[in-house]
């Protein structure tokens, strides 16, 4: 079972954490971005958003980690426009609120948590048994 993890730098633990613990439960993360520097040139994010989108494309369900940068907005629509599962975290109640809140965050297929990081990986977890692949 793969899965691609987006967020912004400025999480990069968080992300990390997460990462680590689905793929210790024998999970494939299908691209970390959390290994890249900072885009230096329009060819750097050029590259990178095409590694980004395939990983996306390739994996089974994406999980997005708030506070999320626009990168990630984007992949949440990639992952939208193809129907896969979408996991979307909060440690507070900002994906809720309706002023701070995005309108696709409330689509069919996207699971919203708001709670520690460890729970929400348990959740996860108990919706992607990868047992059954």
């Amino acid at each position: 079972m793969k899965y691609y993890a987006a967020s912004s730098f400025r999480n990069i633990s968080n992300v990390r954490l997460l990462t680590s613990a689905l793929n210790e439960k024998g999970f494939t993360q299908t691209y970390d971005w959390t290994k890249n520097q900072h885009a230096a040139t329009i060819k750097d994010l050029a590259d990178i958003g095409e590694k980004e989108k395939q990983a996306v494309q390739d994996s089974d369900f994406l999980v997005v980690l708030s506070p999320a940068g626009k990168g990630s907005h984007i992949e949440l629509g990639i992952a939208l426009g193809q129907g896969k599962p979408i996991y979307l975290h909060s440690e507070n109640n900002d994906i809720l609120d309706f002023e701070t809140t995005s309108t696709f965050y409330h689509l069919d297929g996207v699971k919203m948590f708001v709670g520690e990081l460890p729970a929400f990986i348990d959740f996860i977890l108990s919706e992607q048994d990868i047992s059954n692949y």
